[in-house]
């Protein structure tokens, strides 16, 4: 890794940790820069997952009286985060190179798109919440398949994700939007905490990439926490937006 290379992954893992501290979507700026510095599009997602994993713990951790409000869910959201992370761990690194490479830009622009209607997703949830229908079992059935579903996704790729999550929490029936959030970070910990295992195994995480961005990220996530309340978390999903589109139009240039 060149050094050039390394102020690059640094200052992406920076401002991805400054975002999702304040409003998500930071692998839209970390994941790319890896792909920029000539790190192949397999390694460059294991690795992105790797160096941003310790943030979403921490976010987790941050959460925990809400998430000890809904202890009974725990142990399935364990069972399905570790399951679904392990088939979408194995679906990517069986994937070929090219085939990713292709896919990429699909990828980017559907995680960007999930990041712009977040807001509006989120506010569905609010709303629905009010009412506190029944939920019955058959719908619970079908979110713990919908939530299946989702993890093989965050182990596969996971931008975007989040808000996914919270729509089938509110379809669970939960109400609280802290214990959501909370339980959202906890499934997404765990699932990407699989998959990160499946790809070391496997070999797939470079390192050096890795710690420069963790220490990177961990800055970043720190700093943004502090300001959060001067910084405007519009302007930044604003920004984030501008250069997932970016982004996304130079792999379908490049794919051509």
């Amino acid at each position: 890794m060149h050094l050039h290379d390394a102020f690059i992954l640094f200052a992406a893992a920076l401002f991805a940790g400054i975002a999702n501290s304040i409003s998500g979507g930071g692998s839209f700026l970390s994941f790319p820069a890896l792909l920029l510095t000539g790190v192949p599009p397999i390694q460059a997602n294991a690795t992105n997952t790797a160096a941003l994993w310790p943030g979403t713990v921490a976010s987790t951790g941050a959460y925990r009286r809400e998430v000890a409000a809904h202890l009974r869910l725990v142990p399935l959201l364990t069972i399905v985060g570790i399951a679904g992370g392990l088939v979408g761990a194995k679906i990517l690194l069986r994937t070929p190179q090219s085939t990713f490479m292709r896919l990429i830009h699909w990828l980017l622009l559907i995680g960007n798109l999930l990041f712009i209607f977040s807001v509006p997703i989120a506010r569905w949830v609010r709303e629905r919440t009010l009412h506190r229908p029944r939920v019955s079992a058959a719908t619970r059935a079908a979110t713990v398949f919908l939530l299946f579903v989702i993890t093989v996704y965050i182990g596969y790729f996971g931008a975007g994700v989040g808000i996914l999550v919270v729509a089938v929490f509110a379809l669970m029936g939960l109400e609280n939007m802290h214990a959501i959030s909370g339980l959202r970070t906890y499934l997404v910990s765990v699932s990407n905490l699989v998959a990160i295992a499946t790809f070391i195994a496997a070999g797939a995480v470079l390192w050096p990439q890795a710690l420069v961005m963790v220490s990177g990220a961990a800055l970043g996530g720190y700093g943004g926490a502090h300001f959060a309340r001067k910084l405007d978390a519009r302007r930044i999903r604003q920004f984030i937006v501008v250069v997932g589109f970016a982004t996304s139009a130079y792999f379908f240039i490049r794919a051509r």
